[in-house]
């Protein structure tokens, strides 16, 4: 199974992105799907989290209301940010496991993650 994150860019803050994590593989059946981020001189931390087959989603606090997660009928998932700030610039990873959770661990497969800059 291979992921490829895209989408990523430079936005000014209050401003909106979609980011796209394709999936590859024919035996790519996984129960969840989800976003990670990493700052600089940060920590990786999670964003965000979808059942792939059935509803059911979560959320970081931070993200709330403002981030949506939600894939289509291939092997695509997304995540829509709206009003962006500036402490969301980051690198944008996806991730495909067997759990839905906030934990990087329960995650097996990672894309290559995709650059987000929030300018003041």
């Amino acid at each position: 199974v291979q992921l490829q994150a895209s989408g990523g860019g430079l936005v000014q803050a209050g401003g909106s992105l979609r980011l796209s994590c394709t999936a590859s593989g024919r035996s790519f059946s996984p129960y969840a799907m989800s976003w990670f981020r990493q700052a600089p001189g940060n920590e990786r931390e999670f964003v965000a989290a979808t059942r792939w087959s059935a509803g059911g989603t979560l959320y970081a606090d931070s993200v709330k209301g403002r981030f949506a997660i939600f894939r289509d009928n291939a092997k695509n998932m997304y995540l829509q940010m709206n009003g962006l700030k500036p402490e969301d610039t980051a690198v944008y990873y996806c991730a495909a496991g067997f759990s839905l959770s906030r934990g990087q661990r329960d995650y097996d497969y990672w894309g290559q993650g995709t650059e987000v800059t929030v300018s003041s």
